[in-house]
């Protein structure tokens, strides 16, 4: 599946206290880059910079004190990006609970305005749990996908979120002191209706566009016939938000917490019918959640016009030889973009790559 977009490569990045790299500086000059090396030497930590100076936070903990070394109070992670004309220098410096984001040292006013302008799809061995675990998240699965294309879902996305905390403290002090004053509530109640509107509007949509990649992707993976599905459940769909938030009022007070909108919507993945969480194989997960991932890429390279990075963490360990032929048979095509992955051995990579001279390696 090609889209004629053009490449986004990272060719440099630099880590200061980042995990367990005191200071370090690795290039990227090749298409495909393996970085290899005992366990425990750093490899997904060095995929994880590369994901962090895309989006500003790590792939793999939501506690950014975690991304910086041991004993440290901050770390910065610095790259050269180029967009097929220009070098673009990223730098994110985390130091004291401060997040702060520069493109050519010159300083983002929000770091949201950096989201989208580079992407990256990374594929790593816990992503099952995008398969089997709960609704959050495929939610945010969904959301970082579309905030990255539409610059509106992304602020309204974070509009709702912050309307909801809100409404939820409301609710929350009613417990502690009621009033009869509802006008602050019908506030919330009318933002979060508009909010909802269009983030259900915009998962629909997506949803359709991003099926049939889906299924491409993954009958080129399991080469099996199986017919899978992916369906959006929300409590907003066929009905009106307002009104469900009004008639839910009661059981809202009673929890403290609210109950039915888009913050609770859920995508349910199915195989023959059957539910993939409670039913799929672990080769039909496996091969359902590569399909994922590589549909992503292509959703992202279709709307944006470039291609993502695909960082693949430990995946080869992880395939059986069929899985891993029609991956590579995928990332081996001619203009694929930019890959960068990680193997404890290196002779794998060779033999699965064919030699190509165009594989380079980081050796940790």
């Amino acid at each position: 599946m090609s889209y004629g977009a053009g490449h986004t490569n990272i060719k440099k990045i630099s880590l200061i206290q980042f995990r367990n790299y005191s200071s370090s500086v690795f290039d990227f000059t090749k298409s495909v880059t393996c970085i290899t090396g005992a366990n425990g030497s750093g490899k997904t930590n060095l995929l994880d910079a590369i994901y962090y100076l895309c989006y500003t936070k790590s792939y793999f903990s939501a506690n950014q004190q975690n991304s910086a070394q041991m004993g440290t109070d901050g770390f910065r992670v610095t790259g050269i990006f180029n967009n097929g004309n220009d070098d673009d220098v990223i730098s994110c410096k985390w130091k004291a609970s401060k997040k702060e984001v520069f493109r050519n040292s010159v300083l983002y006013d929000k770091i949201a305005d950096h989201i989208g302008r580079y992407s990256a799809v990374m594929i790593a061995p816990d992503d099952t749990e995008l398969i089997n675990g709960g609704s959050e998240l495929r939610r945010k699965w969904v959301d970082s996908i579309l905030g990255q294309v539409d610059r509106a879902y992304l602020e309204q996305q974070m509009h709702y979120q912050r309307i909801l905390l809100q409404r939820n403290a409301w609710l929350k002090l009613q417990a502690v002191r009621p009033t009869n004053d509802f006008t602050e509530l019908e506030y919330y109640n009318a933002q979060l209706a508009g909010d909802a509107a269009y983030i259900h509007a915009e998962r629909i949509a997506f949803i359709e566009n991003f099926l049939p990649k889906l299924n491409e992707y993954y009958h080129r993976i399991s080469g099996g016939a199986e017919v899978i599905e992916l369906a959006y459940t929300s409590d907003v769909t066929g009905k009106n938000m307002l009104q469900l938030l009004q008639h839910g009022l009661e059981q809202d007070l009673r929890l403290q917490r609210t109950l039915r909108g888009v913050h609770r919507d859920d995508l349910e993945f199915s195989i023959n019918t059957m539910l993939l969480k409670q039913f799929g194989s672990q080769g039909q997960k496996k091969s359902f959640l590569f399909a994922l991932k590589l549909a992503q890429f292509a959703y992202l390279t279709e709307r944006s016009g470039r291609q993502p990075v695909l960082l693949l963490d430990d995946v080869f360990e992880k395939l059986d030889q069929a899985r891993m032929e029609a991956l590579l048979l995928i990332i081996r095509q001619k203009d694929f973009g930019q890959v960068i992955l990680t193997d404890t051995h290196p002779d794998r990579i060779d033999i699965a790559f064919g030699g190509s001279a165009d594989v380079g390696y980081i050796y940790l």
